[in-house]
């Protein structure tokens, strides 16, 4: 199985921890509530039939143990009223709250709502009413799984976040430490490559060649350069954009099969400036190039425009290759992700990182059709 594959269990396997978690607890909590319910209106009701006892002549010798069964109950309010339903008394209420007619009006009104009232039969037919609400306990009792549960999906998160945030630290050291290495592997035979160009171009200076082989370790001096430069934050100055394009442009046409059209749709002599990393942003748009051009299998049209707002500047890179499908469209910058055979997935990832952590700015794929090309846009602040 592909690591994205493994990825997705892992969390869905951790959502249906959550949920069974969740729905286990609510289903015992519901339980509890409905057995509490029936024990607390067993217990007004006792205390309703107390007070009964306590208005009749020939109970006055039990008053003190009607009494105390009347005080037991501490922790469910009660409103008691005549049958017209005029309040007589309330208790477990809040002192103030207790002593103010109008929050106790209030109060009834949203209890009748809740429970049934438990009838008081008095002398001469008349008879009294207790009204009664949840216990604070049996409320926070019916809350509990709902906060438990968002406990739960609040760990997982958390987890999950310090997870892919640990990896994604993991994956970022990797990098740095192989394109580090990288740079110093290639530091030596570059250097030493120049050293003999210099030599050729002294001694035979009628060899035209020796000019294309400058260029190209001038190129392996610059990969060299960017390669060093990954993990620490580049320097951004103010540079020309188009000239940029332009230069890479040029240099991927020499290298390129003769079948692969590089057509550059602006102004050239325009002049966009924008603060970067020339080395860098050349890395971007050569990366981009040759996607291209591994689309396009060797053979098609490479069409560069540039754009531009008061704020930003557009480079919008299309070719005339195969498409995107579109679940990958999402998953071609992704670190390690790549459909060719012997690709490692690395030069998109590194041009988002180059262009949006580095330059603070934009690059996704604008658009893409099936057998009819795809564009990739990158956005620059200026």
């Amino acid at each position: 199985m592909n690591p994205l594959g493994k990825k997705t269990l892992w969390k869905l396997a951790l959502l249906l921890f959550a949920v069974l978690i969740g729905t286990g607890s609510l289903v015992y909590t519901e339980s509890l509530v409905r057995r509490l319910k029936v024990e607390e209106r067993k217990n007004v009701a006792l205390w309703a039939e107390a007070t009964r006892l306590i208005s009749l002549p020939e109970m006055n010798q039990n008053i003190e143990f009607l009494t105390s069964i009347i005080e037991t109950n501490k922790t469910i309010p009660v409103i008691l009223t005549d049958e017209a339903d005029s309040i007589i008394s309330a208790g477990n209420f809040r002192n103030q709250r207790e002593e103010n007619p109008e929050y106790l009006r209030k109060a009834l009104r949203k209890i009748k709502e809740k429970n049934e009232p438990i009838v008081i039969e008095l002398d001469g037919g008349h008879y009294n009413l207790i009204y009664y609400k949840d216990s604070i306990i049996l409320t926070m009792l019916k809350y509990y799984p709902y906060i438990q549960l968002s406990i739960i999906l609040l760990f997982i998160l958390v987890s999950w976040l310090a997870f892919s945030s640990s990896r994604k630290a993991e994956e970022n050291q990797v990098w740095v430490g192989m394109s580090k290495e990288t740079a110093h592997q290639l530091g030596t035979p570059t250097s030493s490559l120049a050293g003999w160009i210099e030599v050729m171009q002294h001694r035979h200076p009628e060899i035209s060649i020796t000019k294309e082989l400058s260029r190209d370790v001038e190129r392996l001096e610059k990969v060299t350069e960017r390669f060093s430069r990954i993990g620490s934050k580049p320097a951004l100055v103010n540079d020309n954009i188009t000239d940029t394009v332009l230069r890479t442009f040029d240099y991927l046409k020499s290298r390129t099969s003769s079948k692969v059209r590089f057509i550059s749709d602006f102004n050239a002599s325009r002049r966009i400036i924008i603060p970067v990393n020339t080395a860098l942003i050349e890395w971007v748009i050569e990366n981009v190039s040759k996607n291209a051009i591994d689309a396009m299998e060797g053979a098609g049209t490479i069409t560069a425009r540039i754009t531009e707002t008061d704020t930003q500047a557009f480079i919008d890179i299309t070719d005339t290759g195969k498409g995107i499908p579109k679940p990958l469209v999402k998953k071609i910058f992704n670190p390690g992700f790549t459909t060719k055979q012997r690709g490692w997935g690395l030069g998109l990832s590194l041009a988002r990182r180059i262009v949006e952590e580095y330059h603070h700015g934009r690059i996704f794929v604008r658009s893409s059709e099936m057998g009819k090309g795809t564009c990739i846009r990158i956005i620059l602040n200026k």
